[in-house]
């Protein structure tokens, strides 16, 4: 059966009564959204302060391949496992984007029998995040336009608008676009453009406060453009749009609640991507999970290069979280994938090749180990096709390097699949102090945060940058050098050039744009030809999609 069979098979229990069973969560805090998904109420979150905070495990991934690995699911089938073997877990995981979805990826809730639900649900639309994030974002845009038409009384600059429109969609057209046309009834002429929702740094603000007094303050921090005079900075709430913003997402910032296949318990909020963003759930979200069960898994995207990173150096450090361990995923598909195999021939034996590509799962574990401070677990998330012999070479690899190395079959088997990934990773956290290390100090010059990340973490000889580039970088160290880096790179390789498999060194990392996000509190480094508006594929997810007349939704994943 396809993932969204088994997810349309899945007997689910009612939300209100799975949480009070599980963890005791009164139903007036509970705000449902139809039988399956509830949101929870911040009131209840914030009386859990004075609990104490379970364990945090991180599962992070090698780079990704076309052959997939399988991240989201093993968080599912870990999650599931660790409560088989009775231990009370919560998963968190980040809302998918309607840009993957319909694009190349298809939905983004697990896979197989580890799988969160209802699938459908949580892939389009869910209880519509993604829609107040996008129009809290534009109400923004359209009240820089109108303030600029009705007088421009705070004297912007219409050349320096740094605040883009966003949509949850591919649509590589809207990249740059221009926008006034049509006489002085529209507004002025000017160049202007679209991000998609995940890169919004509204999307990062919800991902970082913790309160609804912080997500109001931090919206009114957004630097939307400079004056005249080219240095001086206006704020989102100079238009006083802030208020209006945070009342937008006056739901948009409870956490979600959902379960898995197993009927456990699932958090699901937030959703920027790893590779032109933060790539990590909410902080809320992750506070809550650690209150309500003694142990919390959650996943950060891409590759440890990207989302890992900045699950440490962005959300550990604005929120004072401590992992306890980290799960890498790799698969022997996408392994052999990096020893150059073509995607059509994957299923086929290759000990060489898998040998060649072991390199950058290496990297990976070396980065987590030592760079990160935390000690790792190793998952191969198992496919039909793996051979014996090739799991053999990846485990004795593995074993040279003293990682532990672990064979899991949750995507076929559920939770039971994944016990002894679950009772290695038990045997980790229970036995030291949470805790982790962080790439770069906080006092280091931008310039070398950016360089220590490419050469530690990418292994390149150094970075490079236009001029302009770097005269930006210079002035945004004089009043923003403390804020932590969010590069964002393509996340097939551990360079800027996604053909580029393996563990590549020696290159150069060229830093083509910088960008201010003042509310969320860190600096947007893009390196490389990263697109923050992808395109959709020349063969789209969305052409399978469909929906028959009883309403059932078909070729979803």
């Amino acid at each position: 059966m396809s993932d969204i069979e088994i997810a349309q098979q899945a007997k689910m229990l009612p939300i209100i009564d799975l949480a009070a069973k599980k963890l005791a969560i009164p139903a007036e805090h509970l705000d449902p959204y139809g039988h399956y998904k509830a949101k929870v109420s911040l009131e209840y979150i914030d009386s859990l302060r004075d609990k104490q905070d379970g364990k945090l495990i991180l599962v992070t991934a090698v780079s990704p391949t076309p052959a997939g690995e399988g991240k989201t699911t093993t968080t599912v089938g870990l999650g599931d496992a660790m409560n088989r073997l009775g231990k009370s877990t919560i998963m968190c995981l980040r809302e998918p984007s309607l840009g993957p979805c319909f694009g190349m990826k298809g939905g983004a809730a697990g896979g197989g029998y580890s799988q969160v639900v209802p699938m459908e649900d949580i892939n389009l639309h869910f209880t519509g995040d993604f829609h107040a994030i996008g129009v809290a974002h534009n109400l923004l845009s359209a009240m820089i336009d109108n303030h600029i038409t009705h007088g421009n009384a705070l004297d912007i600059d219409s050349r320096r608008i740094k605040w883009k429109r966003v949509v949850d969609m591919n649509d590589r057209a809207l990249r740059e676009i221009t926008v006034g046309q049509g006489g002085p009834a529209n507004g002025y002429l000017r160049e202007d453009g679209y991000d998609i929702v995940v890169a919004s740094e509204v999307m990062a603000i919800l991902c970082l406060a913790t309160s609804r007094a912080d997500l109001k303050e931090r919206l009114g921090r957004i630097v939307v453009a400079y004056k005249t005079d080219a240095v001086t900075p206006v704020y989102a709430r100079d238009l006083r749009a802030h208020g209006a913003m945070a009342a937008l997402l006056k739901e948009a910032i409870k956490p979600n609640l959902v379960q898995t296949l197993e009927n456990n318990l699932a958090i699901i909020h937030g959703g920027p991507f790893a590779n032109i963003a933060h790539g990590c759930n909410t902080v809320t979200a992750t506070k809550a999970a650690l209150k309500l069960a003694d142990y919390t898994v959650t996943e950060a995207g891409f590759g440890a290069d990207l989302g890992a990173e900045k699950f440490i150096d962005i959300k550990c450090r604005i929120a004072g979280l401590k992992p306890s361990a980290v799960v890498l995923v790799a698969t022997v598909r996408a392994l052999k994938s990096h020893g150059g195999v073509a995607k059509a021939d994957l299923n086929n034996e290759n000990l060489q090749a898998l040998d060649a590509g072991f390199v950058n799962l290496e990297r990976h574990l070396n980065n987590i180990t030592q760079h990160y401070g935390l000690p790792c677990v190793v998952c191969i998330n198992h496919f039909t096709f793996d051979t014996e012999a090739e799991l053999a070479l990846i485990k004795d690899k593995c074993a040279a390097l003293g990682a532990k190395c672990v064979v899991s079959k949750h995507w076929a088997e559920g939770g039971s699949g994944a016990e002894e990934l679950a009772q290695e990773v038990l045997n980790i956290v229970d036995n030291r102090e949470p805790g982790c290390s962080f790439v770069y100090d906080d006092q280091l010059p931008l310039w070398d945060k950016i360089e220590t990340i490419a050469t530690k973490l990418y292994g390149a000889a150094n970075i490079t940058a236009s001029v302009k580039v770097k005269a930006e970088i210079q002035q945004l160290q004089q009043q923003y050098g403390h804020f932590p880096i969010c590069i964002a790179k393509t996340q097939m390789s551990f360079s800027t050039d996604p053909m580029a498999k393996g563990a590549p060194s020696g290159h150069t990392v060229e830093i083509t744009e910088v960008r201010l996000a003042n509310g969320a509190g860190f600096i947007v480094v893009i390196a490389g030809n990263m697109m923050t508006m992808p395109g959709l594929p020349k063969v789209p997810a969305a052409e399978r999609i469909d929906i028959t007349d009883a309403g059932v939704i078909t070729g979803l994943f």
